[in-house]
């Protein structure tokens, strides 16, 4: 789903259970923007030393890197390697050791977030309309959209090509139509920083092309994405760094830099070891 909240904590305190806590003074006006993009850049954001231990599992050991502002930052690594439970420590939904820190430049601001691909129930009678109803807006679905965000939600759905399956049950779209509305709950309310867990896993060859746009209109407008994706080819080309990420950082570099067949066949196998 789509976490678009304000954090409560100073432009470079570190982020813990609080992240998930929204202002009550949050403003809404940015709705408004018709291109539904923020009107300040992204922040900063600094991993430092951070561990995750589940029983005696270790999940992750002393991660340290950083992201630059308004940048697109990929995390790559295998299954199990450890990327999707950072993003759930940066989401202040797993505890952690050692530091997490957002630096904002103009106070704290708004995060979204899109998950891996939902698998829904055909016969849910929930419509697509219904499913932004639910994201986007404190009043019940089941009552419709509300006037404040109808605007916003149709043009996020135009903007992925699904302006004209609002009515459709979201159970009965394909998986790649699925995967745009989620791209399209994550633009409301317009997000300084943009946190991606495979995005591409369910698009088809069109959804993708509607995804390498909205990468493009997010770098262009100073949006921090945090993108976690598997397939490296669209990395090298869209990313501007990359993380690869084992339990431990493996590498920190440009993708020329990262995405080399020594790096790759480290990063992937079964005993990491530290590259330099």
């Amino acid at each position: 789903m789509t976490s678009k909240e304000t954090i409560l904590a100073d432009a470079e305190s570190p982020v813990g259970a609080s992240l998930l806590a929204k202002a009550p003074s949050q403003s809404t006006s940015s709705l408004n923007d018709t291109m539904l993009l923020p009107q300040v850049p992204g922040p900063a954001l600094d991993f430092a030393n951070v561990s995750l231990t589940l029983g005696r599992t270790t999940i992750l050991d002393r991660v340290t890197f950083q992201v630059r502002p308004g940048s697109v930052h990929a995390l790559v690594g295998p299954n199990g390697g450890g990327k999707s439970s950072l993003i759930k420590t940066l989401l202040g939904q797993m505890p952690h050791q050692g530091r997490l820190c957002l630096q904002w430049s103009a106070g704290p601001g708004t995060i979204g977030y899109v998950p891996q691909a939902l698998e829904f129930d055909r016969g849910l009678p929930m419509t697509v309309d219904d499913f932004m109803a639910a994201m986007c807006q404190r009043r019940p679905a089941f009552l419709g959209l509300s006037k404040h965000y109808a605007a916003a939600i149709g043009e996020a759905l135009e903007r992925v090509g699904m302006q004209d399956k609002r009515k459709r049950r979201m159970g009965a779209l394909s998986g790649g139509e699925r995967q745009r509305v989620l791209l399209a709950q994550g633009l409301i309310p317009p997000p300084q920083l943009l946190v991606l867990d495979e995005p591409m896993s369910a698009l088809d060859e069109a959804g993708i092309r509607v995804f390498e746009r909205l990468l493009g209109d997010w770098r262009a407008a100073g949006i921090t994405v945090l993108w976690i994706e598997h397939d490296l080819e669209a990395v090298g080309r869209l990313a501007d760094h990359v993380t690869g990420l084992n339990r431990r950082v493996l590498f920190d570099a440009t993708p020329q830099q990262a995405l080399t067949p020594e790096r790759l066949l480290t990063l992937f196998s079964t005993h990491p070891r530290s590259l330099a």
